[in-house]
């Protein structure tokens, strides 16, 4: 089976095949206008979309080497993500498949972010995922594939969200999270101890008040000083993250008694969180599955799988097929 996946939750434009032999192709199309305006703007990403949707698709039929022709099914997201970006991704699936008579596969963006461990290789069911990104945050026990229950998600900021907002706060550009991991890897963790909330309170996470505990401790300083602590407060920030984030894993192991974990979202690309991860996962005596880097943040490829593996379950979808911004 050939599947053309196509992802347009946010602000990147990809576009992948999966053919019998794996994942051929998987092009991201990244959206820089954002980086002025400190985040992403609806409005502006959705137009990003239009412009470039058709060219993505088109370049990763060409590097599988497959034509339109030889494409069984068509998977697009269908939500979550911001309303514009997703039906700019929707409403050209469904052109395609309607010009073509290709069968249409909607998929959730936060299924496919666990699924992306399925790429390279196949976790046993059940096991507990912890999902990270820029705009969730959620604890799951998937007991086989498609049958999940919440354990736990934040009551407000997403931990993707806190790095890039406390990023900002430390005068740095957005997308923050990745640079923050850069310089912590160079600073003290312990320079100061920043909050964990609700450690002691279920599975459920907050990281808002970690984002404003970060903003009074530099507030009064100086930018020369923040600038020499940098390094120290991207340490420190990172620890306080990764830290809840790992204990909030143990405490779900602990409760559903699974052997397998793993880790999914953009956030799983954090170094120091898969640090942590791979020795919880040691000490437990858990196999651990994290993403390949280019399969962590959004991407086609993670779109594709879960396609593949909604067409082995012979759910498809029909041409009213839908776009939702939240999950319902």
């Amino acid at each position: 089976m050939n599947i053309l996946a196509i992802e347009s939750s946010c602000d990147d434009t990809s576009a992948a095949v999966f053919s019998e032999d794996g994942i051929q192709s998987n092009i991201i199309a990244s959206q820089s206008i954002h980086v002025k305006f400190g985040g992403v703007v609806p409005e502006l990403a959705s137009r990003a979309h239009q412009t470039t949707i058709s060219q993505t698709v088109e370049q990763a039929l060409t590097e599988a080497s497959i034509s339109l022709e030889e494409i069984d099914a068509i998977a697009v997201t269908q939500g979550p993500g911001l309303m514009g970006s997703l039906l700019v991704g929707l409403c050209f699936a469904k052109g395609l498949a309607l010009s073509r008579d290709i069968p249409l596969i909607g998929v959730n963006h936060m299924d496919a972010h666990i699924y992306a461990n399925f790429i390279d290789s196949k976790p046993d069911f059940p096991f507990v995922s912890l999902t990270v990104s820029g705009g969730h945050t959620q604890l799951e026990y998937v007991k086989a594939p498609f049958e999940h229950e919440i354990l736990g998600k934040t009551r407000d900021d997403a931990a993707g969200e806190a790095f890039d907002k406390i990023g900002k706060i430390f005068g740095l550009d957005y997308p923050a999270g990745p640079m923050i991991d850069n310089l912590s890897q160079s600073g003290n963790p312990q320079f100061h101890k920043f909050p964990q909330a609700l450690l002691n309170e279920g599975l459920d996470f907050s990281f808002s008040g970690l984002k404003t505990s970060a903003l009074y401790f530099v507030q009064n300083k100086e930018e020369e000083w923040i600038s020499n602590h940098l390094n120290n407060l991207c340490a420190s920030v990172s620890e306080a993250i990764t830290e809840v984030l790992v204990k909030k894993l143990r405490k779900a192991v602990e409760k559903t008694q699974v052997k397998t974990i793993v880790l999914a979202g953009g956030v799983s690309a954090n170094s120091l969180l898969r640090t942590k991860a791979k020795k919880l996962a040691s000490d437990m005596g858990l196999q651990l599955h994290i993403p390949r880097l280019s399969y962590c943040t959004d991407n086609a490829a993670m779109i594709a799988i879960t396609g593949k593996m909604k067409a082995e379950l012979g759910e498809y979808n029909s041409m009213d097929l839908k776009p939702f911004a939240s999950v319902p």
